[in-house]
């Protein structure tokens, strides 16, 4: 695992300097970080080509700035931030585009040692309904919702992260939580 303090301060020091090579650090950047854009996005599309294009997507769109970054929260969280954000587009389009379902990978799979094949199916298409219905709240409340949830973050940090107070994320959080649960209740009532 990367030491996330040493990274940042490694990323941080060269972006000091006014001598940089912008593609070089750029391709530090990527070395340092693309497993963690990876994670983040996988963790959002619950399909590992859907989290190489969010890859692809976030560092084409740090090629194009013509200014570097505010890494001022961190390399690690600016990057988090813009991986979820690509992941939550592409959710957003294929359910606007086509309906088609996603394919989600089997993460209870790994938890139990002797998964029931049943327990898998309703797994998937619980994880394929929560992606679906995340495109149905707001923008903001998906963002937060995925950090939380799917980043491990706690309010603090995604506050930081969005330079928002704890308060205003707390409260986003619940409507998030709530309007999810209204959009899950008809999936929800068919499983039991």
């Amino acid at each position: 695992m990367v030491d996330e303090r040493n990274e940042e301060g490694r990323v941080e020091a060269a972006l000091a300097n006014p001598e940089i090579d912008t593609a070089d650090w750029l391709e530090t950047t990527y070395r340092e970080n693309s497993s963690r854009v990876l994670l983040a996005a996988y963790r959002v599309t619950g399909n590992a080509q859907d989290a190489e294009d969010v890859l692809q997507t976030v560092f084409t769109r740090l090629a194009r700035r013509s200014t570097l970054p505010d890494f001022s929260t961190g390399s690690g969280a600016y990057l988090r931030r813009a991986a979820t954000n690509a992941a939550l587009d592409i959710v957003q389009s294929r359910r606007a585009k086509s309906g088609v379902s996603l394919e989600v990978a089997g993460v209870d799979a790994g938890r139990d040692p002797a998964p029931q094949p049943d327990r898998q199916h309703r797994g998937r298409e619980v994880k394929e309904h929560l992606r679906r219905a995340l495109t149905r709240i707001s923008r903001r409340g998906a963002e937060i919702f995925a950090l939380r949830y799917f980043e491990g973050l706690d309010n603090t940090e995604i506050a930081d992260q969005l330079g928002t107070t704890t308060n205003t994320v707390a409260v986003t959080l619940h409507r998030a939580r709530a309007r999810l649960k209204e959009e899950m209740a008809p999936f929800m009532g068919e499983l039991q």
